[in-house]
């Protein structure tokens, strides 16, 4: 019996660290309760791809969403809300390719901190603006032009982007600072491509 003690705990730790399900403390559980968020696996494309973290007019891309999420300090969880959680990944209600919205939950013992991404996997430049311009119309062009030929740019050179950093929750509460600069400056994760020197960042 005393054999099995350690292999069984060593399985706990297992699926602690692998699955995320078990990390979830009482202020992250009444967090994503409140959200009517759950547990989610994203695909494999979205998380090995890069990301920008600004909108409008992202000055970087940085590394894979993967390895973003390995460089977090504090246990982590991927979600996604209740009602989107059966959608096929990047595809909207017609077949045609749409972004949509993954949490990932950082549960430290003092906040839970949400960066919220939006797949953008299965969008080319062209399709990111066209998706854009059901929102914004006539100010699609002027506000996303030059983005989207820097991102044509930046796929040419192979640094393409596959997801967007849209905003960060502490607590509950969104950060008002720049998730590109808190994702630059504060967490020090690398930059891969200068989008307004259109040129790739050596490591």
């Amino acid at each position: 019996m005393n054999r099995l003690f350690p292999v069984f705990l060593g399985f706990l730790l297992l699926v602690y660290n692998g699955s995320g399900a078990l990390a979830a403390s009482p202020k992250a559980t009444a967090l994503r309760q409140a959200n009517g968020l759950t547990a989610f696996n994203p695909p494999e494309k979205f998380l090995a791809g890069n990301f920008v973290a600004e909108e409008m007019t992202p000055a970087f891309i940085f590394g894979t969403v993967k390895s973003f999420a390995a460089n977090r300090k504090c246990p982590t969880a991927w979600l996604i809300e209740e009602s989107a959680k059966n959608r096929p990944a990047g595809l909207g209600s017609s077949g045609a390719p749409a972004e949509y919205t993954l949490y990932l939950e950082e549960d430290c013992p003092d906040k839970v901190v949400y960066y919220v991404f939006v797949d953008q996997s299965g969008l080319t430049p062209q399709q990111w603006i066209e998706w854009r311009e059901k929102f914004h119309k006539t100010k699609t062009e002027p506000q996303y032009g030059p983005t989207k030929s820097k991102l044509d740019q930046a796929c040419t050179e192979g640094c393409g982007v596959g997801a967007e950093l849209r905003f960060i929750q502490k607590d509950g509460e969104l950060v008002a600072k720049s998730p590109e600069e808190i994702v630059r400056v504060d967490l020090k994760f690398a930059q891969i491509y200068d989008l307004n020197r259109q040129k790739k960042i050596a490591p």
